[in-house]
């Protein structure tokens, strides 16, 4: 059998050996769903093996027990943002607004492309009574860290007013950026993205930005 991680042991977990990619991809997908709709403690390996079409005794050769699947879902969860998301970002823009502009869109074709991984994260950080691996809680550390830093890294402060908060200005920034993607979520939720335009999205988001640069940078002038 292979090992998973526990806090007892550090072995990287290495499931699926021999596993056709299309099973695999069928028990990964129904697992981080239905811990994303039902949080850990919830979570039925029963709705999983159903979902994912296959024997309870396949998912438990691969996996030790549930906790063991779930630390594997957060390992992989985490390599996926960090190989799909986070890798994705355009570090040499330096305006701050075009660059988290361009971190918004990557970050709303990721959860499009990977809902099962973004439910799946946002319920186990609101997850309260988790006690994760220590490796666990380091990587997702490093995660937030490395999207922070990409946010943040080599800004060109100089295009800030400078009769302005500009920690705070980033602060108002942000908000109005993560409101207005998180309302655009919701009213296409459900809804095929590949069927629909969204250039009057973008058009409308754009919009936006152009009035957060009139309020918060320089004029030309200046």
């Amino acid at each position: 059998m292979n090992k998973i991680i526990t806090k007892e042991s550090q072995v990287i977990p290495q499931p699926f050996n021999n596993l056709e990619p299309s099973k695999q991809k069928r028990i990964i997908d129904a697992a981080l769903k239905e811990f994303a709709e039902n949080g850990y403690e919830r979570a039925s390996t029963n709705q999983i093996v159903k979902h994912a079409e296959i024997g309870k005794g396949m998912l438990f050769y691969y996996f030790e027990n549930k906790q063991g699947l779930y630390h594997y879902l957060i390992d992989y969860a985490i390599s996926t943002i960090e190989r799909e998301y986070l890798k994705q970002i355009y570090m040499e823009e330096r305006d701050f607004i075009e660059r988290f502009s361009q971190i918004t869109e990557v970050k709303m074709t990721y959860h499009y492309e990977n809902p099962n991984v973004s439910n799946f994260i946002s319920n186990m950080y609101l997850d309260d009574e988790l006690d994760l691996p220590e490796h666990l809680e380091k990587r997702l550390g490093e995660m937030m860290e490395e999207g922070l830093s990409k946010l943040y890294e080599d800004i060109d402060y100089t295009l800030f007013r400078e009769d302005i908060d500009v920690e705070k200005a980033f602060q108002l920034i942000r908000w109005s950026m993560e409101g207005y993607q998180n309302d655009l979520l919701n009213e296409l939720k459900g809804q095929n993205i590949a069927l629909l335009n969204l250039d009057p999205y973008w058009d409308e988001f754009y919009e936006y930005l152009a009035i957060l640069k009139t309020t918060f940078y320089k004029t030309e002038e200046e």
